[in-house]
């Protein structure tokens, strides 16, 4: 590996060597490879690329103790969330798991059949669906919540408390510029 002085995931301390991951290779074979391209911005990207795919697995181990799959868990999250009496319009269980309408439909279909949510009327709206997160719905999204932060909590003990409130604040800006 190359020793860069403008690699930014140098350790503060020149006494640790800087962790390596796959990452490293894969940035250091492309600066090899393409010395013309700016590869920095995998620095940043790929780790999270690669981050998001193993938090995934990982809440889906989570998740499959109460036999859920990673969506399921996000629709009835979202509506646990409102609060009582946790229900949402599909526009709006669209909107916070980032699906298409289709996708929500047969989402909720499938979530109804289970027993989790209940399709209703809107109450000042004749026109209008609300999908109601049942009894049995708020039990199996509480479980997995409390199963999910538990582990959660695991994987982030290995980063002190303020690194986790910088690297929250870090990607809350990423994000925001993201999704503008």
């Amino acid at each position: 590996m190359l020793d860069r002085p403008d690699r930014p995931d140098r350790p503060d301390r020149p006494d640790r060597p800087a962790p390596q991951d796959d990452v490293d290779a894969i940035v250091d074979a492309w600066s090899r490879e393409r010395p013309d391209l700016n590869v920095r911005p995998l620095q940043v990207l790929s780790r999270i690329t690669r981050l998001a795919r193993l938090l995934d697995q990982a809440r889906g181990t989570a998740f499959s103790k109460h036999d859920l799959d990673g969506w399921e868990f996000d629709v009835l999250s979202a509506l646990r969330r409102v609060g009582k009496p946790y229900r949402l319009s599909p526009g709006a269980l669209m909107q916070q798991t980032l699906v298409t309408s289709g996708t929500m439909t047969n989402r909720v279909d499938r979530l109804e059949q289970r027993g989790f949510v209940r399709r209703g009327p809107a109450p000042h709206d004749r026109r209008g669906v609300l999908v109601r997160l049942t009894p049995s719905g708020l039990a199996v999204v509480d479980a997995a919540m409390a199963d999910l932060l538990e582990h959660e909590q695991k994987l982030l003990a290995h980063l002190p408390v303020r690194e986790q409130e910088r690297l929250a604040g870090t990607l809350r800006t990423l994000l925001t510029a993201v999704e503008a």
